[in-house]
């Protein structure tokens, strides 16, 4: 069974709510959505900050898109521990937990995106983090990767194209795997 920590721009893409991605990336990422929400587990934290992240970016009332279905069933199932694990974090100050893997590197990471590699981290089996087209990942997967956490580029290709266009003239990093 598929377990993942999700980063909220999965749901973004899913929901057609972010306009440079390719249709090939939509679909992986509402495919993956999709497959978590028939038969994964969804990996959070107990204090319900990935959960609030993407309730703040989505909409529940009406659902528009997949990432807000995949939404309205992760509250629906959120007590059920054979869907969704919550993951205990300890926030040191605000956007810094005692579970991120690496202190010198949670301080490079964006403070939202922190959550995410924390709640990775903590959880027994080191579920792999699901990221869409946040190019900023491509500089963080290999210092996590040295903690044990997986990144998962869903859509490779756009993350590496936003890379380049964010980041002109700097070497494109490698990719997992």
């Amino acid at each position: 069974m598929m377990r993942a920590v999700i980063d909220t721009n999965v749901l973004l893409v899913a929901n057609g709510q972010h306009a440079d991605v390719s249709p090939d990336c939509v679909a992986e990422c509402v495919r993956r959505l999709q497959t978590i929400q028939e038969s994964g587990i969804a990996v959070i934290d107990d204090g319900y900050r990935i959960l609030g992240e993407y309730q703040h970016k989505t909409s529940l009332n009406p659902p528009k898109g997949v990432g807000d279905v995949f939404l309205k069933w992760l509250l629906r199932a959120a007590g059920n521990p054979a869907r969704v694990e919550q993951m205990p974090l300890t926030e040191t100050s605000e956007n810094c937990f005692s579970e991120f893997p690496d202190p010198a590197l949670e301080l490079l990471f964006d403070a939202p995106d922190r959550k995410f590699a924390a709640v990775a981290h903590a959880h027994p089996n080191k579920p792999p983090i699901l990221q869409a087209a946040d190019c900023k990942w491509l500089d963080w997967w290999p210092p996590l990767h040295a903690k044990g956490i997986r990144v998962e580029f869903l859509c490779p290709g756009d993350a590496c194209a936003f890379y380049g266009n964010k980041f002109p003239g700097k070497p494109l990093p490698a990719l997992p795997g």
